[in-house]
């Protein structure tokens, strides 16, 4: 594993522990990320040819940076109360792109090698979402008026505990917590790879 791979891999702990403490965060701060790495990639696939490489990274981080402010600007209009529960997160996937093209990820990396990552990307932090959300509030999808525009009740979503649930899976504590757990299961499902 080389350095630029674990900045990779460590940029994608951030948002994943820290926006993943609600299903409608965890899948809006995805889809957003899939949006501007999608079209960041777009880009700079035309740029890059004609650019020379000292130049490279500036543009990048540019580019990156425009692209992301853009998408937030856009989430600010369309769901305001969205975009102050993502904060920062949101920001990070500025940082997010400019790890990926240092890493290869645009250049070296196939198509579909691409694309399993990104959806092992989405569906963790969905899983994540799902399952932090359900054990820490005891509730499903609470807030989904911030993505459709409708307005709920009281946005609680549809729960099955009414006393709320294990408040510290909502936590940055409880969701490195749960991500090990994940990480231990998989580890421990008859015919997964063990490579010490």
């Amino acid at each position: 594993m080389n350095n630029s791979s674990m900045l990779q891999n460590s940029l994608i702990l951030t948002p994943l522990i820290g926006a993943s403490d609600s299903l409608v965060k965890a899948l809006s701060l995805s889809l957003l990320s899939l949006l501007v790495i999608g079209v960041y990639g777009l880009k700079m696939s035309i740029l890059r040819p004609r650019l020379v490489p000292s130049m490279q990274l500036i543009t990048s981080i540019a580019l990156a940076a425009t692209l992301t402010s853009l998408a937030t600007l856009a989430l600010q209009a369309w769901a305001f109360e969205l975009h102050q529960q993502l904060g920062i997160y949101a920001g990070l996937i500025a940082l997010q792109c400019v790890a990926l093209e240092h890493s290869g990820f645009f250049t070296q990396a196939r198509m579909m090698e691409r694309v399993r990552q990104s959806g092992l990307f989405i569906g963790l932090m969905v899983a994540l979402g799902v399952l932090r959300e359900g054990i820490g509030n005891g509730s499903f999808a609470s807030h989904l008026s911030w993505l459709t525009g409708f307005a709920d009740a009281n946005g609680q979503g549809w729960l099955f505990a009414a006393d709320g649930g294990i408040r510290l899976t909502i936590l940055a504590p409880g969701g490195f917590i749960l991500l090990g757990l994940l990480i231990a299961a998989k580890q421990a499902w008859p015919g997964a790879s063990t490579s010490h």
